[in-house]
Formats: structure tokens, sequence, C-alpha cells
């Protein structure tokens, strides 16, 4: 049995997600320039996401303590998802749709930035991430999916790949990932 079918569909919807973000050019500018402002400010990038989002965000969050492409100081930046105990606690205690808030609470100042990662848009944890970013006057960015969910109009700056399909979605946030931080090392 051939798989090419499928491997042409896939392709052609991946493709067709990442191609998207030719539309958005400006929006994936307007973030890269928000990251660097931040960035110079002193503040901190704080990154969210779950299950293959959580992946991405901790992707970025490691590709701007460590290096991109070149060799230059490590900047300022944490993944939220990355701390298991500090998941489990919070979760424990406070219920999973606050595993990130409550976090957030504690380390969020004016000058950092909050990026969620979700093909949905609709994560109670992301929402309530959001939601207590915006108390602490923290800029809020989102690469989201589906529309963007609950999460986009909690975003300052939101990137919403128009795809259903999750994985398309990913790939395409892959992309736009990639470009933040090599338009970040280019700044440096």
């Amino acid at each position: 049995m051939s798989h090419a079918d499928t491997i042409l569909r896939r392709l052609d919807g991946s493709m067709a997600a990442i191609r998207s973000l030719r539309d958005q050019v400006d929006r994936i500018d307007a973030v890269a320039t928000a990251l660097i402002d931040r960035l110079h400010r002193g503040g901190t990038i704080y990154t969210a996401g779950n299950g293959g989002s959580a992946a991405q965000a901790l992707h970025l969050a490691e590709e701007l303590i460590g290096r991109y492409r070149g060799d230059r100081p490590a900047l300022r930046a944490v993944c939220l998802n990355a701390d298991p105990t500090a998941l489990t606690c919070i979760a424990n205690d406070f219920g999973f749709e606050n595993i990130f808030a409550r976090q957030c609470e504690a380390l969020l100042d004016p000058d950092d930035v909050l990026l969620v990662l979700s093909t949905s848009g609709r994560s109670p944890n992301l929402v309530e991430a959001l939601k207590t970013a915006k108390q602490s006057a923290t800029l809020t960015v989102g690469l989201l999916g589906s529309g963007g969910g609950e999460c986009g109009p909690l975003c300052d700056h939101e990137i919403t790949i128009d795809a259903t399909d999750s994985a398309f979605v990913q790939e395409a946030h892959q992309v736009v990932v990639h470009l933040l931080c090599e338009m970040i090392e280019e700044s440096r």
C-alpha cells in the first residue's frame, strides 16, 4: 500500500499554513520589534503552551538563552511549562487552569512579555495566564490557531494561523519561532 496520497495531502496542508504567514509579515515584524524592545529594557520573555505547543514554548526560550545561529550574550527567557514540580504543585493546590497564572502572578513585571502558543486559543490555563499578565501590565503575545479563540482578545499582539489541523498550526508556529529568533539575534 502506498502512502503517497497521505504524504502529498499533509505536505500541501503544511505548505498552505506556512504560506499564510506571508499575509502576516507586518504582525510578525511588530512582534519581533516588541520582543526586542522588551529585551533591551531588561525584560524577560516568558513562554507557555500545552502538549506540542509546550515543546515549542520550551524551544523558543532555549534558543534565546542559548543561541539560535550566532554567539551572543544570553537573553532573558523562561519557559513556564518547563518545571514539572511547579506545574504539579500548582495543579494540585490551585487547579490545572492556574498552572501558568500562578507563575505569572509571581514573576511578571511590566517590562516583560508573556508569549503563549496554542493551536486552539481556548486552553483555560493560557487564558488565565493572559488575564494575569494583563493585571501586571505585561505585554502579551499569542501564536494561535483556529481563529485565536479566547486567547486572541487577551493578546496585545496576535499571529493566528487560519487552520484547524493542529499539526499545520504548529508547523507554521515553528517558522514564526525561528523568524523571531533570527530577528532578535540580528538586533544584538
